[in-house]
């Protein structure tokens, strides 16, 4: 596990968005909120805003269920600029997921 630096985790802290889970909406006071590294390029993860996820602690023990690492990569993508999925190559993946999903809201709740 890639820690955070410290500038990002200031800023990841500083950000209400991480702190309460990006699926389920459970906030800190109801279960303890983690923060996944959502994205592994080159064999490392990116220590990058658009792609560090704030899950529950019962969720993020589920990170590898197939529908549930697909709504974490339809959430990372859809906060990620154009750039950023260009530069990745993550269009095709987006779009994909966009039309099995939807629209994404940031303040959604999901159902797992």
């Amino acid at each position: 596990m890639r820690a955070i630096p410290t500038k990002l985790r200031n800023k990841l802290d500083q950000d209400p968005w991480y702190r309460r889970c990006c699926l389920t909406g459970r906030t800190r006071t109801q279960e303890k909120i983690e923060w996944h590294h959502n994205f592994i390029f080159a064999g490392q993860q990116v220590n990058e805003k658009w792609c560090i996820l704030p899950m529950a602690e019962s969720i993020h023990d589920r990170e590898k269920e197939q529908e549930i690492k697909e709504r974490l990569n339809w959430i990372m993508l859809n906060r990620a600029n154009v750039e950023t999925i260009e530069k990745y190559s993550k269009q095709e993946e987006l779009k994909k997921l966009n039309e099995k999903f939807g629209a994404w809201d940031p303040y959604g709740r999901y159902e797992i």
